[in-house]
């Protein structure tokens, strides 16, 4: 990959390009004789003349501080072609390879780039010792000599390509006509045709001539901005074409034809511009060719440097516009044109178009404009802005457009609902500039097969381009660094975007995105939700993305009318999407068609709850823009994807047409639309679910749950009859017409492979029971994995009529739920049916209540002998009072006899409507557990343990060796019987998660402040118990006293005393937790070995506390936080205890 001091391709040929005219036929065979003599008389001298050129105007002309510096000629290698936008490991950094080679420097170099991007991009002033490096390094001699080291040999050596006369100048009476003179070295001009004849003999002598002999030549004129030349006493005045900038034409109109030539002297930060103004159009022409020609044979033939003052001058400024990357840092001079408006002009016009010559700097996600440095700004305090330069976001590029006749260019930026700026520049490196700014966008872009920017370059420089490596499946396919620049672009804190990738769910990987992270802010805004809908375009990793509850509102109804660069025309593979009126959609409509057209691998989008607006009466609110963006496209089978989630969206009649007219289409292939809570009547309901009908051969899943539709059985079951394939259904919460028959036809179900049944909170008569039963008799329903029936009314004889159907053997691996039923009627029945192992593997029954509790005692003692189910949820049972001393020793033989349970939910419920608990009796009843030998799980959360339950607790895991998790946050615990369940686990070597009690501890804070403000009494504070035993837990610190009376400060010393102790036991039990995972994945290691998997253990689905899996990972993790002090921990719990 070339650096910018390479040899750089001229723009255009001398051989092709340049067509001289009649006119110039004598220059042109001299010029001609140039180009094949080139290779054998190619002179390296890059001397100029002592006097500077008069007629020019400087831009900056304060020297550099330090000596400039120059580049050595770096010969290209095979492997670094122009184009590449990522160097090797072993290749110089953007810097280096704009700094002499000679110089041995440490500092700038490429750190290990952190593991996501969406954090705070590289400082480059955080390493004070690189800077510091930088900022001593020398500088090597610059290889091109000033104006004092010229002489008028090298001037005279040069080969002439081209000449001609100028304009007579100065006053009426001291008239004078110069001459212009181009060699392969320099561009000079002379006071008289006779001083440039003295100096080259193929310039003819203007005395010895006739006047006509100069009509061959037309007249040319130069000017600047100082409006008057200033001739040197030698009678000429050279530019180097080494300096040369750019070459280009002037857009000023009749009756001149102008050109400008800029270049910059880096040795004495000196930069100008050059005016030609030629009469003739296509001498005008000719001359610009001839010089842009002649400049780009030098600047290949020999490289071009950049001082190391320039170069670190530039590196500061794109490091405090967070910018700067070392392997992604490029640097060019160019030419900030010039634009005038109007039709003619004039000598003295030309001098008020004045061109600005910068730097153009190439970061890792944005093109700056950089003002050439100036001795009394510092550009470690200056900010960009603040100097007259500009930023623009690489991935706001909306157009590069190169001219083929001159060195200028164009190129656009757009933010998105802003117009375009727009950058006219000019530079000789025009091709590089192409080139890498494209290789940059491609590396930010690296899934994206179309630019979205317009691409209007010559047809060879594609040929320089290289394609962009395959990036890695572990970087979510470059997801993390393409969000990254799109923020940086928009101007968006990217740390206010979360997200997470779920690979457990179905059809992972899944991209969820979750609430924003910003105080003061529930929603992202249009430009976040842009950034992160564009950077999921194209992208090959996802097999679903997620966006519910996200809020999408932002890009509801909002269109962008200043450019259709993102308007999706296109499908990933080419295909031309056929829908009218695409660039007049709202942008939510663009971006999620995008995203379901562009890539191949999405098959699932998830929009639930993403929506809040909601229908007007009158009819005239338009539809939710999903609907119209995705459903048209599965129709003409555009895109993938086939799953399509809308649960929470209010669909007007506009979106259940697209829905309709996209079902009804066989080819669609759609596995599911899911609608629940959308708000669907009768007509909607009926219209979408005969337009399924049509996708019997690939439907999957449909959910109609939520809804104010009520169904008629008879008439859903025909269209339900024609889907074959049919893994999920849920009709939760759905109302039907009165009549006997059933919900489902048997012949219905058992056409379908049923995985999954939710009928939860919806009317079930009896002839609906009797089709279940029927069901579960027949060996189809044997893949049936879920079936919910919570608050559906039903009874214990109900229930015991399911079980019985379902009890043949082997036992069922089906979760059965009947939670909030009247299981108390037919009781009889139900205590049978679980006494006789009739259940499932999995059962759920909670929320019960009990008016009785005898009849609760006998389910405990039913459950006692199951030997069916292995997870049991009995969780928020209610009964009249607290539990009985029967119930209790009821519950204390279930826990020490059963040995069939592994996963046991008997946790209760505090909120401010309801409390349920068994009583502070269950902590005898906990004590059967140490006895138990298959228990792996145990949820006790809410029922008021306190600290004879810590006790129990603590007995319970000083014997137990089989549980593995125990989850007991909100019983009132303590710091003292926190306390005392910690200690318990230094004899415990097996369990692998234990609730932190955080909802305790926030508790006793919460009551001790309390119970301080009850008693303040003046100054002074009288404490009560609950204070005096926290307090008695540290006794060390608050020794006990007659004294009753404590200070505010005192008080606010316990407090904080109290919660460093609670994160101290927290830190304690987090080591004996680490110590035991780690006993754990050694036992597994030889098993892993013999490719032996260890038993899976079955947590609860209910489970609020965030349960620590009984795998390696997650307990390796813990071990990695806590580093190397799990001993020390040990060691200061056993000494605490």
């Amino acid at each position: 990959m070339p650096s910018l001091d390479s040899a750089a391709v001229p723009f255009l040929s001398l051989d092709e390009d340049f067509r001289p005219h009649h006119s110039f036929i004598e220059a042109s065979r001299v010029f001609h004789r140039y180009l094949d003599m080139s290779d054998r008389r190619r002179r390296r001298s890059m001397n100029i003349l002592r006097p500077p050129l008069a007629p020019l105007t400087p831009i900056t002309d304060e020297p550099p501080e330090s000596p400039p510096a120059t580049l050595k000629k770096r010969q290209p290698t095979s492997a670094e072609q122009p184009g590449s936008p990522v160097s090797t490991p072993t290749s110089p950094s953007g810097l280096e390879r704009l700094l002499p080679k000679n110089r041995q420097r440490s500092s700038l170099q490429r750190s290990p780039r952190p593991s996501s991007l969406l954090g705070s991009l590289r400082s480059l002033s955080s390493k004070h010792d690189e800077n510091e490096e930088f900022t001593k390094s020398a500088s090597s001699p610059s290889s091109v000599r000033s104006f004092a080291q010229s002489s008028v040999p090298d001037l005279a050596a040069g080969l002439l390509i081209h000449h001609g006369p100028l304009p007579e100048v100065g006053p009426m009476f001291r008239r004078r006509c110069p001459y212009l003179v181009l060699t392969d070295a320099h561009v000079i001009q002379f006071k008289s045709q006779n001083r440039a004849s003295e100096m080259f003999p193929g310039v003819p002598a203007a005395d010895g001539q006739p006047r006509a002999s100069m009509s061959r030549h037309s007249r040319l004129s130069s000017s600047s901005s100082n409006h008057e030349s200033q001739g040197s006493s030698d009678g000429f005045q050279s530019i180097p074409l080494l300096q040369v900038v750019a070459v280009h034409k002037l857009e000023d109109g009749e009756p001149y034809f102008s050109i400008e030539i800029a270049y910059f002297n880096d040795d004495t930060n000196h930069a100008s511009t050059m005016t030609l103004q030629i009469h003739d159009p296509q001498e005008s022409d000719a001359w610009l060719t001839v010089i842009r020609s002649a400049a780009s044979k030098a600047r290949s033939a020999t490289s071009v440097p950049f001082s190391q003052d320039l170069v670190e001058y530039i590196a500061r400024i794109l490091e405090q516009e967070q910018d700067y990357e070392p392997q992604h840092f490029h640097m060019f001079k160019v030419v900030q044109r010039a634009n005038k408006s109007g039709k003619r002009s004039s000598s003295d016009d030309l001098t008020k178009l004045t061109s600005k010559i910068c730097i153009l700097a190439i970061g890792l996600y944005g093109v700056h404009i950089v003002p050439l440095p100036k001795k009394t700004k510092s550009a470690s305090s200056t900010s960009l802005s603040d100097m007259n330069g500009a930023s623009y976001g690489i991935m706001t590029l909306s157009s590069v457009n190169l001219q083929t006749f001159d060195d200028s260019f164009q190129l656009w930026f757009r933010q998105p609902f802003q117009p375009s700026s727009t950058l006219h520049l000019a530079a000789l490196c025009v091709n590089e500039i192409a080139v890498w700014l494209r290789q940059a966008a491609e590396f930010l872009r690296p899934e994206w097969t179309d630019i979205p920017f317009t691409w209007i370059v010559p047809e060879a420089l594609n040929d320089e381009l290289l394609p962009v490596p395959a990036e890695d499946e572990q970087d979510n396919r470059a997801f993390d660094r393409t969000l990254t620049a799109y923020c940086s672009a928009y101007g968006i804190d990217t740390s206010t975007i979360r997200y997470k990738v779920n690979y457990s769910c179905e059809d992972a990987p899944s991209f969820e995105l979750l609430p924003i992270s910003s105080a003061g802010r529930l929603r992202y805004n249009s430009l976040e939700l842009l950034a992160i809908l564009r950077a999921l375009r194209y992208n090959e990793f996802f097999t679903t993305i997620c966006l519910s509850q996200t809020g999408l509102d932002p890009l509801h109804e909002v269109c962008d009318d200043y450019g259709w660069e993102h308007t999706p025309w296109t499908t990933r593979s080419g295909e031309v999407i056929d829908i009218a009126n695409q660039h007049k959609a709202s942008a939510l409509i663009q971006e999620i068609r995008a995203l379901a057209v562009k890539s191949k691998r999405l098959r699932r989008m998830d929009f639930s709850d993403c929506m809040s607006r909601r229908a007007s009466s009158s009819g005239k609110t338009p539809g939710c823009g999903i609907c119209e963006a995705l459903f048209p496209m599965c129709a003409k089978q555009y895109t993938n994807v086939d799953w399509i989630i809308l649960n929470g969206i209010t669909l007007l009649d506009v979106d259940i047409d697209y829905i309709y007219a996209a079902a009804i289409e066989k080819y669609a292939h759609l596995r599911a639309i899911e609608v629940s809570k959308c708000g669907l009547a009768d007509r909607s309901f009926q219209a979408i679910l005969q337009a399924l009908s049509h996708q019997g051969a690939t439907l999957e899943c449909i959910n109609f749950s939520s809804n104010t539709a009520r169904v008629e059985p008879l008439s859903m079951c025909e269209y339900l009859n024609e889907l074959s394939y049919i893994r999920t259904v849920d009709f939760s919460s759905t109302y039907r017409t009165s009549g006997p028959e059933p919900l489902f036809e048997l012949r219905t179900l058992l056409s379908w492979r049923l995985a999954s049944l939710d009928l939860s909170r919806s009317s079930i008569n009896a002839e609906t029971l009797r089709v279940l039963a029927d069901y579960f008799k027949d060996s189809q329903s044997r893949v049936l994995r879920h079936l919910w029936l919570d608050q559906c009314g039903l009874t214990g004889a109900n229930v015991a009529d399911l079980l019985e159907a379902m009890a043949l053997p082997p036992t069922r691996e089906l979760h059965f739920h009947v939670d909030e039923n009247h299981l108390e009627q037919g009781h009889d029945r139900l205590i049978g049916a679980v006494s006789q192992s009739l259940t499932p593997l999995y059962m759920t029954m909670g929320m019960l209540e009990y008016k009785d509790e005898n009849n609760f005692r006998l389910l405990v003692q039913a459950w006692t002998h199951n030997t069916s189910t292995r997870y049991l949820d009995m969780s928020k049972v209610s009964l009249p009072f607290e539990a009985s001393t029967e119930t209790i020793a009821a519950l204390e033989t279930m826990l020490a006899k059963n040995q069939t349970l592994e996963s046991l939910n008997i946790a209760g419920e505090q909120t401010h409507l309801e409390v349920t608990n068994f009583g502070s009796g269950l902590s005898k009843a906990l004590t059967g557990l140490q006895r138990n030998q298959t228990l792996k799980l145990l949820h006790v959360e809410h029922q008021k343990l306190g600290m004879p339950g810590a006790n129990a607790l603590a007995s319970i895991l000083e014997e137990n060796k089989t549980l593995l998790q125990l989850h007991c946050a909100g019983n009132g615990f303590t710091l003292q019987a926190f306390m005392v369940i910690v200690r318990s686990l230094a004899k415990n070597s097996t369990l692998l998660h234990l609730s932190s009690m955080d909802e305790d501890r926030v508790a006793a804070i919460r009551k001790i402040d309390q119970e301080i403000e009850s008693a303040r009494e003046g100054g002074v504070t009288k404490v009560k118990r609950t204070i005096e035993s926290a307090i008695s837990s540290r006794s060390s610190e608050f020794p006990p006293g007659p004294k009753k009376q404590y200070s505010d400060k005192e008080l606010k010393g316990m407090k904080e005393a109290i919660s460093a102790s609670w994160e101290f036991e927290i830190g304690v039990m987090q080591s004996y937790l680490a110590r035991n995972n780690s006993y754990l994945s050694k036992k597994r290691a030889p098993k892993a070995l013999a490719r032996r998997p260890a038993p899976p253990v079955v947590t609860s689905p209910n489970s609020s506390s965030d349960a620590t899996p009984v795998g390696e990972q997650d307990s390796q993790l813990e071990m990695a936080k806590l580093g190397g002090a799990d001993g020390a921990g040990v060691e200061k719990g056993d000494e605490g205890g």
